[in-house]
């Protein structure tokens, strides 16, 4: 028979309390976020939402449409990401925030995919019937809107996926054509040539949010226009007029000179000149100094006087390029005078001796938009080919002339150059170029240079260089006094319209929309009032194929359009049962009726802007699912939209009902790499979304938006994503502790909140802290701060501190023990809160461990609502004293550590500290708690000192403890008689 063990030799675990939990530390998400999808579409998660939430304030973030074409990219991914954190933040504060997701489906990028596939095969758009392309555009698209929203879904995107919004439905077609003719009854639309920006790749006019800007080498020219009359300085008469030009290819069609008024120029001729010959010339000419002679000799040029220099500059590089040396000319003044003394002067076009239109006079013209920052102070006129210039040139009845066609080419029949390359060929503008030959043949082309770097147009489709064309388009008028009351509109959009005044121009109702909204970034108001000021007439025709055509008839006498409610009423109907589709196969004179007849109208042809579908949305998604007059809550995109969609919505709205359509915008920045720079697959730095879902999970990639200071541009690479991965890792790991303390939670264990302990009601305090800050941040959409705050009070206040202090408690307490269950009381509380605050932004995780704990075949933790905090938690004066208790915990940890890291001690716990602090009060606070607990040491004796002497406010001892090791809690204390021997605490939890 053996002796019974003592207790030091026995082992306690099986006594201890453990934390219990299924709850897997290694997420795994890339293999598990599918199966929880899966099943949210199982139990209707959406629908049901909407059911819950009938009858509440509603919350309606419009989706801006993205183009149906190619995978999701980075960008998508952001801004998906952004919108529904955003909405399930407001479902979660218990509001109805239904989200219907679209596409945009017309335009540009769809029609230019299928004719690269036509290119392919080597055949001709044009030849093929409207009715086959337009239905191959429509299957492109169904195809691409498939693809992109099971993407997004993966990435947890909750909203109507079983009934999106496009807009090539019939319906919404025939809401597009609705609101167009809306602006036609209203008098807001007109037909004229403007000049207009234009791709000659696409032979189509472009929006200017269709247009990018890349940093481009041209073709500079100086070119002389001989003087024939000035009334007011006929001594100039007989010189030459200097101007400079980095768009040769506009010269064919110049019309006029413009001057500056209040500019001064100068008339200046050719004095000597400094030839400096190379050592080995084989080949003088041209620069031999007799040929300059005879170039330049005997003639006078008129320039502005301070870019005089910059002239010269020009004309000595230009006769020094190929000469083996160098040409340095001194050029004298002959007279000098302000540009209004060249009212009523008359100038001849280089190529004047072509006849007909060349041998018109070139009148000068005063324009305010002549400066003096580069060139020659002297500005050629090309209405055709120019906004400032077809203004200027109107004004004294210069037309245009439509030389160019619609492909960058000179008309067939053009004098000069008519046929030759597209005026877009560098080859076509260069130095030997046609242009430039011909111009230096005619004595007329002074320098040119091809090295003058600068900013250009392209088309952000075709990558291609664009230019200002003049072709008949459709425009909707800025400046046009709005009178007609006919519109049908709610009662808020007549007081609105009421409020501006009879006659309001759009622009200003815009700019009064502008003020009324809310802009989060602020800063972004400014940006978006600046171009609705000063934007042009919006041109919303475009010569395509695909998309909602502008269905109007035009009176082939008159001009005007058939401006005929029942007519339009007729047409809307069309397109409800057909689409845009029946517009080009239509029995027109049926939809006429018979009232006119078919033979007196041109039947319109030209595609709506695309930016005129997004922007008409609000009527076909808001207004029409949620009621007449409804606006959205929030739009949302990046901030290139203030010139694109946010500014396209607005002016369709202000035009149709006299209000924005939204009553706040947040504009985000753009995803770019790791070192900050524009992600392309020729750099090869793209980060796809879809990888980083399949290898990390889309919880990750949610964490990296939340994180991110999206307002502005952000940055994303492997580093990045690993600092979203830790601190997901952290979160993950706090959900996990307090399901394992939870396991075999009852309600009955609960604690009255009156009867917790100080530390306890300290953490309610700090809940109630961060509860009122992720409200500021929701409200603020700053989810940056909204996840640092949480992540923050999780690792730090809970993780750091709380959970590591009670965990003696949790382990070694009898689960009757009243501070074992004051602890999980709160814990409790804690759970229910963190598992909500995360379920906006972790949907997928916050899924999982709410299941975790409540599992439920049709629950889901995103039917919950925000949790309700108790204003009585918040006890300032609790507050004050324990952050210094926690700063001075802290400074006894750092006085601890040197001992760990040379072994004198393995852990706090063996740790007997002596603190003394200046601070009385720090002291006798310190002193009214079991401070040795809240510092996780063997023993802190602590008391104050006031010795003036001492400049530090605190002295830290610590030194190994001589007690011994309880066997079960590990707790080194005086009662413990010999190591692995029970403290009375163990005894009596062993003994109930």
């Amino acid at each position: 028979m053996t002796d019974a063990p003592s207790q030091k030799d026995m082992d306690y675990k099986d006594t201890v309390f453990l934390p219990k939990t299924d709850f897997p530390m290694k997420a795994g998400l890339a293999a598990k976020e599918p199966a929880i999808a899966e099943r949210w579409a199982k139990i209707g998660i959406y629908d049901r939402l909407r059911e819950q939430r009938a009858g509440r304030e509603r919350f309606i973030l419009h989706d801006g449409p993205p183009y149906a074409n190619g995978d999701i990219h980075m960008g998508h991914a952001m801004n998906k990401v952004l919108k529904d954190i955003i909405v399930r933040s407001q479902s979660l504060l218990g509001k109805d925030a239904p989200y219907v997701p679209g596409w945009d489906c017309h335009g540009l990028p769809i029609e230019w995919k299928i004719e690269e596939e036509y290119r392919k095969k080597k055949l001709n758009k044009d030849e093929v019937p409207a009715q086959e392309f337009r239905a191959q555009c429509r299957a492109y698209a169904d195809k691409w809107v498939g693809v992109q929203m099971a993407q997004f879904q993966r990435l947890g995107i909750m909203g109507d996926w079983a009934d999106p919004y496009l807009t090539m439905k019939y319906e919404a077609e025939a809401s597009i054509v609705a609101e167009l003719l809306k602006f036609a009854e209203s008098g807001q639309l007109y037909r004229g040539a403007k000049p207009v920006m234009w791709s000659p790749v696409e032979k189509t006019a472009l929006a200017e949010a269709e247009v990018e800007y890349e940093d481009v080498t041209s073709t500079q020219i100086d070119v002389a226009f001989l003087i024939e009359k000035v009334p007011n300085a006929p001594e100039l008469e007989g010189a030459y007029a200097m101007i400079w030009t980095t768009t040769p290819w506009t010269i064919p069609v110049n019309q006029g000179i413009a001057y500056g008024e209040e500019i001064d120029y100068l008339l200046v001729e050719f004095d000597t000149f400094v030839f400096t010959s190379a050592r080995h010339v084989s080949e003088p000419y041209p620069a031999h100094p007799q040929h300059i002679a005879n170039a330049l000799g005997g003639k006078k040029w008129l320039v502005a006087a301070d870019l005089l220099e910059s002239f010269k500059d020009r004309l000595d590089d230009s006769l020094s390029v190929g000469t083996g040396g160098s040409v340095g000319l001194i050029l004298k003044q002959t007279w000098s005078g302000k540009g209004s003394q060249l009212a009523g002067a008359i100038a001849r076009h280089p190529m004047h001796h072509l006849g007909g239109f060349f041998a018109k006079p070139r009148p000068f013209i005063a324009a305010d938009h002549v400066t003096t920052e580069a060139g020659t102070g002297l500005v050629h006129m090309a209405p055709d080919h120019g906004e400032e210039d077809f203004i200027a040139c109107k004004a004294i009845g210069i037309n245009p002339v439509f030389a160019v066609e619609g492909d960058g080419k000179y008309q067939a029949e053009w004098l000069w150059l008519g046929g030759q390359g597209s005026v877009i060929n560098p080859k076509f503008n260069a130095p030997d170029g046609p242009i430039c030959s011909d111009l230096r043949e005619a004595g007329a082309l002074l320098a040119a240079s091809a090295d003058f770097q600068h900013s250009y147009p392209h088309s952000w489709r075709s990558k291609a260089r664009i230019i200002y064309r003049c072709t008949p388009q459709w425009f909707i008028p800025m400046d046009r006094p709005i009178t007609d009351s006919a519109i049908p509109r709610c009662a808020e959009e007549e007081k609105i319209m009421a409020a501006q005044g009879n006659g309001a121009t759009l622009r200003e109702l815009a700019v009064d929309a502008i003020e009324h909204t809310r802009w989060v970034p602020e800063r972004s108001k400014n940006r978006i009032r600046s171009m609705v000021e000063g934007r042009p007439d919006w041109v919303i025709s475009r010569q395509r194929a695909w998309g909602v055509p502008i269905a109007l008839y035009v009176h082939k006498q008159s001009g005007e359009y058939l401006n005929d409610p029942a007519v339009n009423a007729r047409i809307v109907e069309a397109f409800k049962l057909g689409g845009a589709d029946a517009w080009f196969g239509a029995d027109h004179q049926a939809l006429l009726g018979p009232g006119y007849a078919l033979d007196d109208y041109e039947v319109v042809n030209d595609i709506l802007d695309v930016w005129f579908d997004s922007g008409s949305t609000h009527s076909f998604v808001v207004e029409a699912r949620y009621g007449v007059g409804t606006r959205a809550s929030l739009y949302l995109e990046g901030s290139d939209q203030h010139r694109g969609w946010f500014q396209s919505s607005l002016l369709e709205s202000c035009g149709t009902r006299g209000r924005a359509p939204y009553d706040a915008v947040l504009t985000h920045g753009f995803a770019l790499d790791q070192q900050g720079r524009k992600m392309s697959k020729s750099l090869g730095n793209v980060v796809d979304p879809l990888k980083i879902i399949g290898e990390s999970g889309a919880d990750i990639l949610r964490m990296w938006v939340a994180s991110t200071d999206y307002f502005d541009d952000v940055r994303i690479g492997k580093e990045v994503l690993a600092g979203s991965s830790d601190a997901y890792r952290k979160l993950r790991n706090s959900f996990r502790y307090m399901l394992g303390a939870l396991s075999d939670f009852d309600e009955s264990e609960k604690v009255p909140v009156a009867e917790l302990p100080e530390l306890e009601r300290y953490i309610l305090h700090r809940l109630a802290e961060l509860d009122a800050e992720l409200r500021a941040a929701t409200d603020g959409f700053a989810f940056n701060r909204y996840i640092r705050a949480l992540t923050g009070f999780a690792q730090d206040d809970l993780s750091a501190f709380f959970f590591d202090i009670r965990k003696d408690c949790l382990y070694c307490d009898a689960p009757s023990d009243p501070k074992r269950r004051a602890y999980r009381t709160v814990l409790d509380t804690l759970f229910h809160a963190l598992a909500r605050y995360a379920a906006p932004i972790l949907c997928f995780t916050a899924e999982e461990v709410w299941q975790s704990r409540f599992p439920s075949e049709d629950g889901s933790v995103h039917f919950l609502e925000w949790p309700v905090v108790d204003a009585g938690w918040k006890d300032d004066e609790l507050s004050r004293k324990w952050s210094h208790l926690r700063e001075l915990k802290d400074h006894v940890n750092e006085a601890i550590e040197p001992l760990r890291r040379e072994k004198i001690i393995r852990s706090s716990l063996e740790a007997a500290v002596v603190v003394r602090v200046k601070d009385a009060l720090l002291a006798e606070r310190a002193d009214s708690t079991d401070f040795a607990e809240i510092c996780i040491t063997a023993s802190v004796a602590i008391s104050g000192f006031a010795d003036d002497n001492v400049e530090d406010s605190r002295q830290i001892s610590v030194t190994p403890s001589t007690n011994h090791k309880c066997g079960r809690c590990w707790r080194l204390l005086p009662e413990v008689t010999e190591d692995g021997a029970l403290c009375g605490r163990c005894e009596g939890v062993l003994k109930e």
